[in-house]
């Protein structure tokens, strides 16, 4: 579907239409366009523009300003700025095939050469419209494609990888580790406060923390630890969510089993209760190696067996496992039922974990005082 092309602007006209039909308060807005477009201040009217479009009174006039007023500079103005405000428009078009034609019919006028970004942009756009309106063919080709363009830029503004990381979050929603990966880089391009309503931000922590718990590749969540979002869940249904990812970090079996009575309230968690129960002792696996001193991290089977609640013929297995995760390096004797582990995989620390740490280098410390104090005399000897 392709739409009509506007009327050549008649500016005087445009503006004496505006006027009659729009409400005082914008009344201003429409005498600057006058000026600055009679100047051809096009930097100026582009930001006066933006001022515009973000007043909740022109809502209902912002497709016909674009369509009938910008249209006719277009080309003069910077190609990125005009891929957002198209974006930004879009969002008032509630039919689907106009929505798509709005937005195509763009980037079909955008110097993509000029501004690759825009490109992103509105290819992620398009995409996420395609999402939206079951077309996963398109939307993965669309996506694809402003993936190869991405891939090649640098120093790329937040608006444009938010736009293609949220359709690729979006896209890969029933694939946890994929979901998580792109969320996250989302996350990382927007103001959350600014730019999402505190609906979204309930719903992107309650997924990703979701992704997190079943996704099978994931096993530190530090950076969905530290990030703002989780905040969201407080003082919600969801609150034992975040406790239960802060439990699942520290590796702590016992809290788990506390708050394992709630997941029929996630019954995606209870149905892969099994699959979180083996995720908890590889955590707890992981804690139990950190918390040792790196010259006693050769462990028992039965040792690790009481550390992750498992029966002494299941902890092979779990070490194992451990190790294809490359969660932690080292090697097993089977015969003497030991692991040896050499290393652990780095993750963010509770207060807890950074208390005992700290307490850990204080004994380590102590260590070098004494073979200071006892080597001290020796040398003073020497040099006498």
């Amino acid at each position: 579907m392709s739409l009509p092309t506007p009327p050549k602007l008649v500016l005087d006209d445009f503006i004496a239409t505006a006027l009659s039909a729009t409400p005082a308060e914008l009344h201003p807005f429409f005498e600057s366009f006058r000026t600055l477009y009679t100047r051809k201040l096009w930097h100026q009217l582009t930001q006066k523009l933006f001022q515009f479009f973000d007043q909740p009174q022109a809502v209902p006039y912002r497709v016909d300003v674009f369509e009938r007023f910008v249209r006719d500079f277009e080309t003069k103005i910077n190609q990125l700025r005009l891929a957002e405000m198209g974006v930004k428009i879009a969002k008032d078009i509630d039919n689907p095939q106009i929505h798509l034609a709005f937005l195509t019919s763009l980037l079909s006028r955008i110097d993509t050469k000029q501004s690759p970004e825009a490109d992103v942009l509105l290819l992620a756009s398009i995409a996420h419209a395609k999402l939206l309106y079951g077309d996963l063919e398109g939307t993965k080709s669309d996506m694809d494609a402003a993936w190869k363009v991405l891939d090649t830029l640098e120093n790329v503004e937040g608006t444009v990888n938010a736009a293609y990381y949220g359709v690729a979050a979006d896209y890969y929603k029933a694939e946890y580790a994929p979901y998580y990966r792109n969320s996250l880089l989302y996350l990382a391009c927007v103001d959350i406060e600014k730019d999402m309503s505190s609906e979204e931000r309930l719903a992107r922590a309650h997924d990703l923390s979701i992704s997190a718990f079943l996704g099978d590749t994931i096993y530190n969540f530090g950076e969905l630890l530290m990030h703002p979002i989780l905040d969201s869940l407080n003082g919600t249904q969801h609150e034992w969510i975040k406790k239960l990812l802060f439990t699942f970090n520290e590796g702590n079996i016992g809290k788990f089993e506390a708050l394992a009575p709630l997941f029929p309230k996630e019954p995606i968690l209870q149905e892969n209760y099994a699959f979180l129960r083996q995720k908890i002792c590889l955590m707890a696996l992981i804690e139990s190696v950190f918390k040792r001193q790196a010259n006693n991290r050769t462990m028992t089977f039965q040792t690790i067996a009481e550390e992750t609640r498992l029966p002494v013929n299941e902890v092979e297995h779990l070490v194992m496992k451990a190790l294809s995760l490359k969660l932690i390096k080292g090697s097993l004797d089977q015969v003497e039922e030991k692991a040896l582990i050499t290393w652990v995989q780095p993750r963010v620390l509770s207060r807890e974990q950074i208390g005992a740490l700290a307490k850990r280098l204080e004994q380590w410390v102590d260590k070098l005082n004494k073979v200071d104090e006892r080597i001290a005399p020796e040398v003073l000897v020497q040099g006498a």
